[in-house]
This record gives C-alpha cells, structure tokens and sequence, in this order.
C-alpha cells in the first residue's frame, strides 16, 4: 500500500510568498495528502493550522534553521506545535556546522538541545541531509553517521538525492535506519555534481520520475523501513516547467503505478 505523499513548500516558495493559502488550495487539487513547511511567510501559526484543516491537508513537518532553533528553541518550536506539526527537521548547516569543521563538536550539542526542547512540545526532532555530511571523518564514520550515533533522540529525514549525489545507494541508506526514518525525501536529478554548467553532464533537479534516480527501489525501501510519509521536494525547477507545474509531474509520477 502507497504511503502517504507530501510536498515540501519550499518547491514552490515563490507561489507560496505571493499566496500561502492559494497555493496549498493547488496543493491539495492536485492530490497531495500533506505538506511539510519551510517558512511561514508572516502567516500567523494558528491561521496556517486552520487553513490545512480547512483544506484537508496534513502539516507533518517544518524545515527550520538552526539558528533559529538555537536563539529561541522554546517560542519556535511553538510555532510549529500550534501549526499541529509532529515533526521539525533541520535542513541545513552552514560551512562553519558542518561536520569535519572547528564547529562541528558545537553543532552537536546545540542539536541535542533542540531535540530536548521539541521532545518537550510533543515535536519529534529530525536532521535532512544534503551531500556535505557525506565526508569520512577521524573515526572513519560518515558525519551524517556520527550525528545519527551521537544524538539518539533525532530522528533521519533522508534526502535521497544527495544520498546518490555523494555516491551511495538511497535505498539502502533508507534501510540502514529502519525504524528511524519517519519521513524520506523524494528528489530527483540528471548529471553529476561538480560537472561544468554547460557539459553534457550537467547537475540539474527534474521532477520525481523524470531523473536518475530508482523510486520504485526507493519507495519499497521506505515502506520497509516504516516510514510514515514521503515528501516530494524539488529545488528548482528545470526542463521548461514551472515550479507548480514540477510538483503536479512529481505526484502525478508517483500516483500511475502500484508501491
């Protein structure tokens, strides 16, 4: 049985600015189940909340910086709870977080924090990764490995596209932590990292099904691991399509076959 499939607003965050209410209307038509937030564009969190109750759609998660969860973990995790959201995932880190840096050991313990604080407000704490946390460090362990290993209490958000981007297999990244991988990140792309802009091999983003990337492998990779949902996320748009236009091919990919 198809998991539940979510967008991450963040792949349609021009639409989104203009007209937060309008787009989740698009949102829903379309067929999506949930979205996962990435800014509140100032929306007041109880007005959003009662818009996806409105309009049938699950608030399942936020992407929120790590700098704001650090400087106010209790009154921004609120926002998120009043949302209704289960989950807040940090989405990224700057250069000087990232593991391998003078940061890094610092980076930890505020995450360990923020995990204490959502934990608290009923919010279960995730990490998304990107390619950068794919570097082996002194213990020979992957840094996204090691932030898994050290912090217990968060949770996996994998992104499968920066999983294949540095080199490894997404669904087997996904397996690996079974029982720890509530929401998977759906992403597709052509080309390679680090390729000439102009070269035929080029790095670009596509709608999901339209890249490189194995989602039927993916798909049952999530299931198997007893995850809860699936988000479409697509960074830019590319091949001539709007961003909303993406995100429709992404579902409309994902709803043509039995997972």
């Amino acid at each position: 049985m198809a998991l539940p499939i979510a967008v991450q607003v963040y792949s349609v965050r021009d639409d989104a600015k203009a007209d937060l209410r309008g787009t989740l209307e698009k949102i829903k038509a379309m067929g999506y189940d949930g979205v996962e937030f990435a800014g509140l564009y100032d929306h007041d969190p109880a007005l959003i909340g009662s818009w996806c109750r409105e309009l049938g759609l699950t608030p399942i998660s936020a992407h929120v910086g790590i700098g704001l969860l650090k400087d106010d973990p209790r009154g921004t995790v609120a926002q998120y709870a009043t949302i209704g959201c289960p989950y807040i995932a940090i989405p990224h880190l700057g250069e000087d977080l990232r593991p391998g840096s003078a940061g890094w050991p610092n980076t930890v313990e505020d995450i360990k924090m923020i995990a204490e604080e959502c934990r608290a407000q009923g919010i279960q704490l995730l990490y998304h990764n990107h390619d950068f946390e794919f570097i082996r460090l002194e213990e020979g362990e992957y840094g996204l490995d090691q932030l898994y290993r050290l912090i217990p209490t968060v949770e996996t958000q994998i992104d499968t596209c920066w999983v294949k981007a540095a080199g490894e297999d997404p669904a087997a990244y996904v397996r690996k932590y079974s029982g720890r991988a509530p929401i998977v990140h759906l992403k597709d792309f052509v080309g390679r990292r680090g390729a000439p802009k102009d070269s035929e091999d080029a790095f670009a983003f596509r709608p999901v099904g339209y890249g490189k990337q194995d989602f039927p492998a993916i798909l049952a990779a999530s299931r198997d691991a007893g995850a809860a949902w699936v988000v479409v996320e697509q960074d830019r748009p590319t091949m001539g399509k709007t961003a909303l236009e993406s995100i429709e091919m992404s579902i409309n990919y994902l709803r043509s076959f039995d997972w």
